[in-house]
């Protein structure tokens, strides 16, 4: 049994207790916080956790803090529950869910030693296909490690990369889904053009991109021979390939990238104040 408190019952919360009760996690072990009686209500209802609005109490004798609060909150809900955690008897270890902020600044506003886990996750985590990649802190051992990529297993792939590597995973997995989203809202307005109706377009649009998806995932898969199988010569997939090229889809993307994995390094940086 694990003792499970998430801060901020928001979509990755939520994703987050999903796959845990489904994987057989009791969910009386699983306490959520949020501000709105109403949301909280709504997990009791749902899914049958303990709520409250009073993160300590959530965060006391908690094994497991996962932080799924905004990143320009997390520092004061840090420093609101720090002492609760060191107070625990067991050793609690602190998962945070946010982009962009590193395990220095996390541990700036907990206590010395506090064991922390900085976790990269994305929204597929909700019908339990998420990808989510995570670096530990240095107080973390390894029994708290597999802890934590356990518990992350049951919403889907667990990645563990080196710190200096999170920004560009936020890139290439964290906000990766909505690019993909861009992709099918352009493939279905594509085929209205071509006459066919919304909902017509938006189940091959949808279809396909799940099926490619599956075949991507399958063991040493590659994307260059996928792509090559479905290209005849001088086919129609050939065609259409030709148009995306000419119009830059794949800088379009090295672009897009570059932009989220600087942005993540934004919002990591610290706050200077003008009298600094």
């Amino acid at each position: 049994m694990t003792s499970i408190a998430v801060i901020g019952g928001g979509k990755i919360g939520e994703a987050l207790i999903g796959g845990l009760i489904a994987a057989g996690t009791d969910p009386t072990d699983i306490t959520v916080t949020n501000r709105r009686e109403q949301r909280r209500e709504y997990f009791r209802e749902r899914y049958g956790v303990e709520t409250t609005q009073d993160n300590n109490h959530a965060a006391s004798g908690a094994q497991v803090v996962f932080m799924c609060v905004k990143p320009k909150m997390m520092g004061g809900v840090l420093r609101e529950i720090a002492e609760t955690i060191n107070d625990n008897d067991a050793d609690t270890t602190v998962v945070s869910m946010a982009a962009g902020l590193s395990l220095a600044s996390l541990q700036e506003d907990l206590s010395a030693g506090t064991a922390i886990i900085r976790v990269m996750p994305n929204t597929p985590m909700m019908v339990g296909k998420g990808v989510c990649a995570m670096t530990s802190g240095r107080f973390v051992d390894e029994d708290q490690t597999a802890m934590v990529k356990e518990l992350l297993s049951t919403v889907g792939m667990v990645v563990e990369v080196a710190e200096e590597d999170m920004d560009a995973v936020t890139a290439l997995a964290g906000s990766s889904p909505a690019y993909v989203y861009l992709v099918a809202e352009a493939l279905v307005d594509a085929g209205v053009n071509l006459g066919l109706t919304r909902e017509v377009a938006t189940r091959l649009a949808s279809g396909a991109i799940d099926g490619a998806g599956a075949m991507l995932v399958q063991e040493g898969a590659d994307p260059t021979t996928l792509r090559a199988n479905v290209s005849s010569p001088a086919g129609t997939t050939v065609a259409a390939l030709r148009e995306l090229e000419e119009s830059g889809i794949r800088g379009a993307f090295f672009r897009a990238a570059e932009a989220c994995a600087l942005r993540s390094q934004e919002l990591g940086a610290p706050v200077v104040s003008p009298e600094d």
